[in-house]
């Protein structure tokens, strides 16, 4: 494990103080929980480019096509 110093404005800090007191939790496990969703939200940005890079148009049609067709339910009618 590594251990990392920042530097935060005041009031951010502040701010994450009382919010991780909310949660119940340690600055430490807060920050930890804030910089694990930035990576995921990151990671999942770049798979999902990555993705649509490898994308075929056709591909899609193809697999819409083997979709049935359905009339929607009444409740999913707006």
């Amino acid at each position: 494990m590594s251990t990392i110093s920042v530097r935060l404005p005041d009031s951010l800090h502040s701010m994450a103080k009382a919010l991780a007191s909310q949660d119940n939790a340690s600055m430490n496990q807060f920050i930890a929980c804030a910089v694990a969703e930035k990576v995921s939200a990151l990671a999942t940005e770049s798979y999902l480019r990555e993705r649509a890079e490898r994308a075929s148009a056709d591909k899609f049609l193809s697999a819409l096509e083997a979709v049935p067709a359905h009339k929607p339910d009444e409740f999913d009618r707006i």
